[in-house]
Parts: structure tokens; sequence; C-alpha cells
């Protein structure tokens, strides 16, 4: 079994939906799920602003491979394009991170394949993957460069613009129950 946290993106065509999308896709294994925030694009290159989010999964059948074909075949289907690097997205699902249950408790997968680099090597420093991480898992841990860190306190060392940039909107990916 592993578990995992993913952090999902879109800044083209209908945002929210795209999440959606992610969040209904990966029901069956959520165990958490963030509320929606507004952030500035990454890179400089002129774009609107994304909506992000995170989700907390798990699934006793899958690995960190799994959880990054899935991500990409949901990529696929909002027909994501990869033309320009920090480019527009109509859907983003990164693998931030994962780790295997093992009898001695969570075992962090750790990968430094180029396709799937784990823990994700940039998280600590976006606020938009920390922000709403910490919202649900407030006491997450992330490994940065070898060595342990609460994400907490790897927000509190961001930039006060950058975690100001992650503003918390009023949408929310549970579609209401009519």
């Amino acid at each position: 079994m592993s578990r995992a946290v993913l952090s999902i993106g879109s800044n083209l065509g209908d945002r929210l939906a795209h999440l959606r999308s992610v969040v209904d896709a990966f029901a069956p294994w959520i165990v958490g799920v963030s509320s929606v925030y507004s952030t500035a694009p990454w890179g400089g290159v002129p774009q609107e602003n994304y909506l992000n989010a995170i989700l907390l999964v798990e699934d006793p059948a899958a690995g960190a491979r799994d959880w990054l074909r899935r991500g990409q075949e949901l990529e696929q289907a909002a027909e994501r394009v990869r033309e320009v690097r920090w480019g527009a997205r109509t859907l983003d699902v990164d693998v931030v991170w994962c780790a295997e249950h093992r009898p001695e408790g969570l075992r962090v997968c750790r990968s430094l394949d180029p396709t799937l680099t784990l823990p994700h090597p940039q998280a600590h420093n976006r606020a938009f993957v920390l922000v709403p991480w910490v919202e649900v898992e407030p006491d997450a841990i992330l490994e940065v460069q070898g060595r342990p860190s609460p994400v907490r306190e790897l927000l509190d060392a961001l930039d006060r613009a950058e975690r100001d940039g992650v503003r918390l909107t009023e949408l929310t990916l549970r579609r209401a129950v009519s």
C-alpha cells in the first residue's frame, strides 16, 4: 500500500472542472482534499493565475509510478500540451511525496529518476504546494536534501510575498450532493 501527496493545478479552460476531474478519478483512494487556492504562475511566462489544491491518496495496490501514470492519464484526457516550460496548463498533476506502508510504519519513497523524482525536488520552494498541504496534513514531513523537515517550517521559511500569493478561494472540489 502506498500513500501519496498529489499537487493539482490548472490555469486554462474550465480550471475548476479540470481539478474536479482529478478528484472524481481519484475518489476511491482519497483520504484528504485541500481547499482550492488561486496562485500566480511560476517561471516568468505570462499567463493566467492557477487554481491549485492538494490530494492525499492511499491505495493498497499502487506504488509511486502508479500515481504518476494515473495523473498523466488525466493530464492527457484534459489535452495538456507541454510546449513551454512553466507554461500554461489545462491540468498539472504532480506526485510530490509518496511512502509505502511497511510493518514498521511508513517508508518514504525516494527516486532520482528524471521521470519521477521523489520527494519532488522543488516542493519545499513552492507555497502553492505547501499551503494546501499543511491545511490537509498539518504534521506533514518533507525530506529536503536528505533532511526531514516539517512542511509547516518549510512554508514559514519562504518569502512572505510567496506565501501571501497563495490565496484561498471559495471554490470547492467536492460536488454538492443534490
